[in-house]
């Protein structure tokens, strides 16, 4: 790219840094020390903020870069991203939002630990939250580096590699100093850049094509290579019976894993009342909702403008099919429109990493801090001690998640979520659904479903076609390719339930009928909710 892209564009991104550094500045001098302001941001945001903060922490990478580049090189099978991901609040609307809220304090550990033993079980979802984290990081980490090379013209693993790092240290730094309130406000602010020049670019796709999708449609059919059938099912999951199966395993993974992300999840306690939990999942949805709309529009625009060629010569794995969109759009390489609509776009999408990461690592620090490091210290530590030990935790789960992004910075990022999401799916789901619906679940069962969920997900994906035995694995060179599937969660989301009732009906405890009718009146009224 040009030097004005370049500078422009990096201009941008200096200014969203140093007005999101400036917020978390001024929230750290407000009273950070107490656990329910550094988790929660007090419980003090609106239905609406948190709804807008919702929508920031979900609309990632692989939304924004990630899933318009599969509908730009595969068509219609891209579009299963944009439907899983929308499909998926409907069990987080109607079977988790608002239970959690009034079951929960500030991670999923709380709800299933109120009726159980309480170590064990804060053990087990501890490193499941964790995990499901650090993969999620991954893959803003891959769209960072993705991102950069392009902006700068380079596709050596040098500057991949200095952005991933500059990532991890803004994203430490935010959560390290400035917790949930200023998080949250990151990602309001972020959701409305993000909103705002996703419709920009959705109008001018449409204006490009004077308003019919029926033309913007069949142009990129005809650029595509594949003519029809770019349009129907099947391109990328229409093979054997493994693709076939790939596809019905991703979409599991994508609609039953919202409900298990942990920094989902802890968004539901940053609200006073179950009702403005439930509201802020409403506000939420709308947002989304037409988020992935327009993300469709740009996915089919980048293959009618750009052509499926050009975006896979400038990433193989479709991540830079927006910006090189926008660049077109704004009238080519080297115009005034072009270079400002580019430097735009790659600063909302900066914006959009930055703002995500800073939610998945404040989720996964307290889930450190609240569950293994309470659970392991005996007595349970004091909730300054628990801060400490979660802003240290944020600087680890930083580290962790630069090298892994580095390591996995060739694949596509809408593909890492839906492993992040698969094994939420897998270890989350199920010990969370138990808990607040069945009155006999036990302790062993709980501790069951997790790791039956979580091991088997990890097993199948170091198995895989993803890590190695194929040109496109992460390992190319070796092959331990056992699992034929990309995604595991066919296989290890039934696992999950069914180790959870395994180890229940198999357990010599007795369910304690006391603390589940305790739960239930919690859950569905509120009372005694914190």
């Amino acid at each position: 790219m040009s030097g004005d892209h370049q500078t422009l564009a990096l201009l941008l991104f200096i200014g969203f840094v140093a007005v999101t550094l400036g917020i978390t500045t001024w929230v750290s001098r407000r009273r950070q020390g107490s656990a329910e302001e550094f988790y929660a941001g007090g419980r003090l945001f609106s239905p609406m903020e948190n709804g807008f903060a919702i929508a920031g922490d979900y609309m990632s990478a692989a939304s924004f870069l990630g899933i318009a580049g599969l509908i730009a090189l595969y068509g219609y099978d891209g579009l299963l991203y944009c439907v899983g991901f929308l499909v998926a609040w409907l069990p987080v609307l109607f079977l988790v939002a608002e239970l959690v809220r009034n079951c929960g304090r500030f991670t999923l550990a709380d709800v299933v630990a109120a009726r159980m033993r309480e170590r064990p079980v804060r053990i087990a979802a501890g490193v499941s939250s964790v995990t499901v984290s650090v993969l999620y990081l991954v893959a803003q980490m891959v769209g960072a580096g993705s991102l950069v090379a392009l902006l700068l013209g380079r596709t050596g693993g040098a500057a991949q590699a200095w952005t991933v790092i500059g990532v991890g240290a803004l994203m430490v730094i935010y959560v390290s100093l400035g917790g949930m309130r200023a998080t949250t406000w990151i990602q309001i602010v972020k959701a409305v850049l993000l909103l705002g020049g996703t419709a920009v670019l959705t109008a001018l796709v449409l204006l490009r094509f004077h308003g019919d999708v029926d033309r913007l449609l069949l142009t990129a059919a005809d650029r595509s290579g594949h003519g029809k059938a770019f349009l129907a099912p099947g391109l990328k999951y229409g093979g054997d019976w493994t693709d076939r199966l790939d596809f019905i395993s991703l979409g599991l993974a994508l609609v039953l894993g919202t409900a298990g992300l942990p920094h989902i999840l802890s968004r539901f306690y940053t609200v006073p009342t179950a009702r403005a939990a439930r509201r802020s999942v409403v506000w939420s949805v709308g947002l989304i909702g037409s988020f992935y709309l327009m993300t469709i529009v740009l996915g089919f625009g980048a293959a009618a403008v750009v052509g499926p060629d050009a975006v896979r010569g400038s990433n193989a794995a479709g991540n830079t099919a927006v910006p090189l969109l926008a660049l077109d759009l704004g009238g080519g390489p080297g115009s005034t429109g072009g270079t400002v609509l580019f430097a735009v776009v790659a600063a909302v999408a900066f914006a959009t990493i930055l703002a995500v990461v800073a939610g998945i690592t404040l989720a996964s620090s307290a889930s450190v801090a609240h569950d293994l490091y309470a659970s392991l210290r005996r007595p349970r530590g004091e909730p300054r001690s628990e801060v400490a030990v979660a802003r240290w935790a944020a600087v680890g789960i930083g580290v962790v998640a630069i090298a892994l992004g580095l390591l996995a910075r060739d694949l596509n990022v809408a593909f890492l979520v839906g492993l992040a999401f698969a094994v939420a799916a897998s270890a989350n789901l199920p010990v969370l659904l138990y808990s607040l619906f069945w009155r006999g679940f036990t302790t062993r069962g709980a501790v069951w479903a997790v790791y039956g969920g979580l091991l088997p997900a990890i097993g199948l994906v170091l198995l895989s076609p993803v890590v190695s035995g194929s040109p496109d694995s992460l390992f190319p060179a070796v092959d331990f390719q056992y699992f034929p599937l990309d995604n595991p969660g066919i296989v290890s989301i039934p696992l999950g339930f069914l180790a959870g009732w395994l180890g229940t009906v198999t357990s010599e405890e007795v369910a304690d009928e006391g603390k589940f009718a305790e739960t239930e009146v919690r859950s569905l009224t509120g009372a005694g909710a914190v």
